[in-house]
């Protein structure tokens, strides 16, 4: 049986309401536009809730705009740079699911049609409401009759196309919700990357924060091997809080403590400490998964640089306290998980790599002796790899190697190459 995703507009293909949008564009110089905001948003709200029904909600919205196709037009502009960034960056999937890549919302289609149809969704393939418009292009209502207008639109929606195949579901709202409630679908994923509903999580058969997660679980063609939302960043100690927004905009699970606390040692992959703060080399030499350090201020005497290199563990730190250290560490910490970017580094060997396109980025991480090469590139070549480009880097007793090769490989590749002796960490980049 095929497989089906149907897929919710606003707040979930977009990181906002797009009704709402249109509210601020076209009430901009209305006196009361702060109270008639309130108000649109309270309906959606209320109804993404399960708190009033969809048509009171979609009624009372529309009767607020005072909008016409002008208005659409300039949101039609403002939300395609308002694109949710974990949609953005997999735009392959819908390429390769033209098909079965279904936008179905209560938004309208005369702003989700040419927001969607550049990311490969058929326009056949994007059910959704329509405006009503008077001849001098305002709009005055919606079409009524469209299932999408009422209460349940969704499910009355799915019983009319009678789709043959396994159906997922993600959004954010009740609406979403109900798909898996009526037994439409195989299993609703409430994707949180924008807004949390409560009374939608705790219903979901599956809490997606990004759609990298959704791909991910589902064993799906990704743009990134593994979901940032599932990589813990611990932040220890004084630590800024545009740091902070940083790495959470980039996707991580971030946690703020006083301390480095037993319980994350097993579980971190980021760690970014405020100056003054220490990490004993009992901790350090248990937090297997950590993957590079941070540290806003001079790390010597804090932390052990000889066991973050036994680990693998790449180092930034800041020991001339410059002005800007709170934006520029978590950047460098960021871009070494997103890239393999190890520039400015203090322990590893400075390599600033090109992005990644179309490939796929190992990078083997080893200690420096003789002949290690040699193994590595006698894997790739009795797999069959055809290399993009490599780059090799040794700093005393590290060596860095990167190798950017195409997509189709055996799995069993990785394995071995893991298996290498002197291989410190692992790790893969998909792009």
């Amino acid at each position: 049986m095929k497989n089906y995703y149907i897929i919710d507009f606003d707040s979930t293909f977009t990181q906002v309401e797009a009704l709402d949008e249109l509210a601020r564009i076209s009430l901009e110089n209305h006196p009361d536009r702060e109270k008639i905001y309130q108000q649109i948003e309270d309906y959606t709200n209320l109804a993404m809730e399960g708190k009033i029904s969809f048509r009171e909600s979609l009624a009372g919205r529309v009767q607020l705009l005072n909008a016409n196709k002008e208005h659409l037009n300039k949101l039609v502009t403002h939300l395609k740079k308002k694109v949710s960034r974990s949609f953005d960056r997999n735009k392959e999937f819908f390429k390769k699911n033209t098909d079965t890549a279904w936008i179905v919302s209560g938004g309208f289609k005369e702003f989700i049609t040419p927001v969607v149809t550049p990311y490969y969704i058929k326009k056949e393939n994007i059910y959704a409401n329509t405006f009503k418009f008077d001849s001098n292009g305002n709009i005055i209502g919606y079409d009524e009759n469209n299932p999408l207008s009422d209460e349940g639109g969704k499910v009355k929606l799915l019983q009319e196309l009678q789709i043959d195949g396994r159906i997922f579901g993600i959004g954010d709202g009740y609406s979403d919700f109900q798909l898996k409630e009526s037994g439409l679908i195989e299993k609703f994923f409430a994707f949180t990357e924008n807004i949390a509903r409560k009374s939608v999580t705790d219903k979901a058969d599956h809490i997606t924060p990004s759609f990298d997660e959704f791909l991910y679980v589902n064993d799906l063609p990704r743009a990134i091997s593994y979901p940032k939302n599932r990589i813990l960043c611990l932040l220890v100690g004084d630590v800024p809080a545009i740091a902070v927004h940083i790495l959470k905009r980039d996707g991580f699970s971030v946690r703020v403590k006083e301390t480095f606390e037993e319980k994350y040692t097993k579980d971190v992959g980021l760690l970014l400490l405020g100056n003054g703060v220490s990490v004993d080399d009992e901790q350090l030499a248990r937090a297997d998964k950590l993957k590079t350090i941070g540290y806003l201020g001079d790390i010597k005497g804090k932390i052990s640089k000889r066991i973050c290199s036994e680990k693998g563990i790449v180092v930034f730190d800041d020991k001339k306290n410059k002005n800007r250290n709170a934006e520029f560490i978590p950047r460098r910490m960021a871009d070494f998980i997103n890239n393999g970017d190890t520039a400015m580094s203090r322990n590893f060997p400075n390599l600033t790599l090109p992005k990644l396109t179309q490939a796929h980025r190992l990078l083997h991480i080893h200690q420096n002796v003789p002949g290690i090469m040699a193994q590595i590139n006698q894997v790739y070549a009795e797999n069959d790899i055809n290399i993009i480009s490599q780059f090799l880097m040794t700093k005393g007793d590290i060596g860095y190697a990167v190798t950017d090769i195409h997509t189709a490989y055996d799995k069993n590749m990785l394995k071995q190459l893991k298996q290498i002796d002197k291989t410190i960490k692992f790790r893969i980049l998909y792009k």
